[in-house]
This record gives C-alpha cells, sequence and structure tokens, in this order.
C-alpha cells in the first residue's frame, strides 16, 4: 500500500467516525430534549405494554343461567370486541360466592382475571366469620355493570293496593303477615327485614330454597308478600297471580312506572338494589384498570347491551373505580346493621 492510499483510507476512517459521533450526539440530545413519556420504557409486570396479549378469564361466583351469569357473559362479549381478546366466562358457583370469590383474589393482578361481584358479596362479610378474602382490600374497583330492583309484592287475598296500607294492616295484625325469601341471609330476606325496621312493623319470615318455592307458595297464598326480582316478579303480576304496590330503587323503573319507590310511598331513604360490577386483583396497575373501565363502560351503555338489560329488567350503569368503591363499602354498611339488628349469626 503506498503511503498515499494509506492517507486517503485514514482520512475516510476519521470522517465515518465523525459522522458517528455526529449522529450519536445528536440522538442523544433528541432524547434528552423529550418529556419522559415519551421515552420507550421496557414493559413491566403489570403495565399496559401490549395488554391484552391474550383472553382475559372472567370469573363468575355464581351458577350458569341466573340473572347476574347472563349479564356478565353479556358484557364479556361486547368487553371482548373492545378489547380485541376473547373475555371467557368461567363460573364458580356455591357458598354465596364464596367458592369463587377467592379464586380471583389469588390471582396475578396482571389484567387478566377479572371478576364480577354482586349485591350478595356486599352481604356476605356479615354472615361469614371467616371469609377467605377481604372485598375492599384484596380488589380494585372497575366498574358498576347493572342496577337491579326488587318488586314488593303481595297475595291477592291480602286486602292492601299500596305500602301505606301494607303497612297500617301490619301494624293492626303484628306477626300474622309472612313473606318469603330465597333463603336466610340472601338480599330478599335482609329486603324483608330492613322493610320491618323501616315501617316498624312485624313479619313472619318464611326462608325457601330459592325464589323459584317462594314465588309458587306466593302465588298460592301460602305466604302474604315478598321482594321480587323484575324477570320474575313481572310475569307473575301480568299473569294476576300477584299484586305490586311498589319498588325498592331510589327511583322508578322504567320497566313498571306507575309503581311508587318506597321512598317516596312512605319509606324515607329506603332502597334495595341487586347490582353486579367488575373487579380486578389489587395491586393490578392504573393503566389497565382504566383501559377495562373505559371498555366496560363502553360496552354495558352501547345501544345493543342496553336494550339487551331492559329485557331483563336492569339498567346500565358504568360507573367510576372510585364511584363503585363508594358503593361497595356503603352497601358493606349497611348490610351489617341490619343483620346486626337481627342478631343473625356468622356462620
Amino acid at each position: 500500500m503506498t503511503g498515499v492510499e494509506a492517507s486517503g483510507r485514514l482520512r475516510g476512517t476519521q470522517g465515518t467516525v465523525q459522522a458517528s459521533v455526529v449522529c450519536l450526539t445528536l440522538l442523544a440530545a433528541s432524547v434528552l430534549s423529550s418529556p419522559p413519556e415519551a421515552i420507550a420504557q421496557p414493559s413491566s409486570p403489570g403495565s399496559i405494554g401490549g395488554y391484552p396479549a391474550k383472553p382475559v378469564r372472567l370469573i363468575l361466583p355464581v351458577a350458569a343461567g341466573s340473572t347476574s351469569d347472563t349479564l356478565a357473559r353479556m358484557v364479556a362479549r361486547a368487553l371482548g370486541e373492545r378489547l380485541g381478546q376473547q373475555v371467557v366466562a368461567d363460573n364458580h358457583p356455591g357458598a354465596g360466592g364464596n367458592v369463587g370469590v377467592p379464586i380471583a383474589a389469588r390471582a396475578a393482578p396482571d389484567g387478566y382475571t377479572l371478576l364480577m361481584i354482586s349485591s350478595a358479596q356486599a352481604i356476605s362479610p356479615s354472615l361469614y366469620a371467616k371469609l377467605a378474602y377481604d372485598l375492599e382490600r384484596d380488589f380494585a374497583p372497575v366498574t358498576q355493570i347493572a342496577d337491579g330492583l326488587y318488586m314488593l309484592t303481595v297475595h291477592l287475598s291480602v286486602p292492601v293496593k299500596t305500602v301505606k296500607e301494607l303497612v297500617g294492616l301490619a301494624r293492626a295484625r303484628p306477626g300474622q303477615l309472612s313473606f318469603g325469601s330465597a333463603g336466610v341471609g340472601t338480599g330478599t330476606h335482609l329486603t324483608g327485614e330492613l322493610l320491618k325496621a323501616a315501617a316498624q312493623i312485624d313479619l313472619l319470615h318464611v326462608p325457601y330454597r330459592g325464589m323459584g318455592p317462594a314465588i309458587g307458595e306466593l302465588a298460592g297464598g301460602q305466604i302474604s308478600l315478598a321482594f321480587l326480582g323484575l324477570p320474575s316478579g313481572l310475569p307473575q303480576m301480568r299473569a294476576g297471580k300477584v299484586r305490586a304496590i311498589g319498588v325498592t330503587s331510589a327511583r322508578r323503573s322504567a320497566a313498571v312506572p306507575d309503581l311508587p319507590t318506597l321512598a317516596e310511598a312512605g319509606l324515607p331513604g329506603f332502597e334495595s338494589t341487586t347490582w353486579q360490577g367488575f373487579v380486578l386483583p389489587a395491586g393490578t396497575s392504573r393503566e389497565i384498570i382504566a383501559r377495562l373501565h373505559a371498555d366496560s363502560v363502553r360496552a354495558v351503555q352501547s345501544a345493543d347491551l342496553r336494550e339487551r338489560f331492559a329485557a331483563l329488567g336492569v339498567e346500565p350503569v358504568g360507573s367510576t373505580p372510585d364511584q363503585f368503591a363508594s358503593q361497595i363499602r356503603a352497601e358493606i354498611t349497611k348490610w351489617a346493621k341490619v343483620v346486626r339488628g337481627i342478631g343473625l349469626a356468622k356462620q
């Protein structure tokens, strides 16, 4: 190699190095001048990253075919379409939800295990001495998806047409009117106890194994009254087998607009609803909670689901995580007071 060739190669190498240094300097300046959120960070467990990269498991602590199960599956399909991944329903019924809920509590907080809870879970802390989970500590609320109500219904032989008349009759006949429920500690039982306390009346509680037998006994006149959900109560009312005199929600229902709420019928503040909502294991990242919240709300507020919810006698909600957390806390407190008031021992 001649001296001229060596000199030329050296100059070429120096130029390449200088160009590389200039490029790296410009790149560093660009990165340093960018806002922190614009700098790509490696994905960490629980961060939004490419979420969701696989199907999401939705644990349902209720039996397949129940109203809660039907509602949750409706939302799961719509939610899956928005997430771009299937939301797979997984039923684990039993013990008032105490079989399925702990499974979700033990799951990794990575956004791939979602749990549907209902008003039944707000009652459980007052009924069970040793729960394998803490509803407030072990879960991060996402949103309430639906809100239902009970109709206060009486047998046709009970000579009342209003809540005020029922209260008057019960006071005149203490302990002689009976109300049926789906069992001790269920929502239908505790709503009856709430009525007794609010109206200061004495009613005889008759527990059944589910509302099916209770509805049959009510229609047959073996019991005086019962709180029935809209899906089961409306057919009985329309068939002329029972008389509905009020609803337990805070405002009137579009399904039965002529029925007053118990609050406006003379029992201020009376409210008892059947609700469903989604929660995640505690520790799930805020980004994932926000993603699931946004897509769940869009799902329940869609025209299709609103129509299908109405057919089941429930209303879509779509509350914020904070609103749902406050509701869960308030419900636990309310039912604990009712349970203590009737001296129901923890199991």
